[in-house]
């Protein structure tokens, strides 16, 4: 259904995504993960075709077979949220406060599809139970701000759902939900891309939600894809030093015990750079602990499924 290949999003010589290629299939769970600015919702926005107006798309991406890299707006306007969807950050920003939550469900459906009000609403009621909101018919009347944090998710994800998407992007849609509520509604999106047969990108910084949801992952960093594989595989046998640090530096309550409950986290040592500053081979160059000299000034090839001079497997 999703065909990428050496997709760049680049802003005036500073490339945001460098030759980015995956395929999506109905059914394929991939989950995006690394720091912010590692480019993570700037390959869902490539995927959207929303990426910034003064950003320059080169490369392939083919939707349904059709080239859409550099496509018209009028082009995308037709795909978004018939064949790709997304649940944007932030329920309560992403959510219109002056709009009824049932109003805003049934606004693609009668846009899109060109159902009656009559039978958007009855769809949107479905969509409501189908996502767990509890009273659909009484949700559907209320505001943004009369909803919990995960019943707001909840509205978002059947706004995403609407259409009947092939591709469903979530972009980080467990943030500032406790962590009950974000269990179930990672639970939720793994469910429902298992029934509709749609495929699911899980972006998150919770490498545990991702390896709930998702069977491959992709870690970026700088713009660079830098490792790729099944997600059980990468998180239990990282190869990429960026991929490491990423697991190292998760909390271990079992260290908390053993340390009596104080223990200082291993970090990655400095910052990601800026677009405009990152390194032209290796974007984890100057913070990578076993980096060589050929690291800053060549891209590695891919090995092993990471992006990495060092990696071991074939180039």
């Amino acid at each position: 259904m999703i065909e990428v290949r050496d997709l760049s999003v680049e802003f005036g010589g500073a490339l945001a995504l460098r030759q980015a290629a995956l395929g999506l299939r109905p059914g394929d769970r991939v989950g995006v993960v690394g720091e912010s600015g590692s480019g993570k919702s700037m390959l869902g926005l490539a995927l959207m075709g929303m990426v910034p107006d003064a950003a320059r798309v080169t490369g392939q991406l083919a939707v349904d077979g059709r080239d859409m890299a550099g496509a018209p707006e009028r082009d995308w306007r037709a795909l978004r949220a018939r064949r790709v969807a997304m649940i944007f950050q932030e329920p309560m920003a992403a959510l219109n406060p002056l709009r009824r939550v049932g109003d805003t469900v049934t606004e693609p459906l009668r846009l899109h599809l060109g159902l009656s009000r009559s039978d958007a609403t009855a769809r949107a009621l479905a969509l409501f139970e189908e996502v767990g909101l509890p009273d659909p018919a009484a949700r559907r009347r209320q505001y943004p701000h009369e909803l919990s944090g995960g019943q707001r998710q909840r509205v978002l994800i059947a706004l995403a759902l609407a259409c009947d998407p092939g591709l469903l992007i979530a972009d980080e849609p467990t943030t500032a939900l406790d962590a009950n509520v974000a269990l179930r509604i990672t639970e939720l999106l793994a469910g429902l891309t298992e029934s509709r047969r749609m495929a699911l990108m899980f972006i998150s910084h919770d490498l545990a939600a991702v390896a709930r949801a998702t069977t491959h992952l992709l870690v970026m960093y700088g713009g660079d894809i830098v490792e790729r594989g099944p997600t059980a595989q990468v998180l239990a046998d990282p190869q990429h030093p960026y991929t490491k640090g990423l697991l190292h530096a998760r909390p271990r309550p079992q260290a908390l015990r053993v340390a009596g409950g104080r223990h200082r986290l291993p970090t990655i040592p400095g910052s990601v750079p800026p677009l405009a500053d990152l390194p032209r081979g290796c974007r984890f160059a100057g913070r990578c602990p076993v980096e060589v000299p050929v690291c800053a000034g060549t891209r590695p090839p891919l090995r092993g499924g990471a992006l990495c001079h060092l990696a071991e497997g074939d180039a």
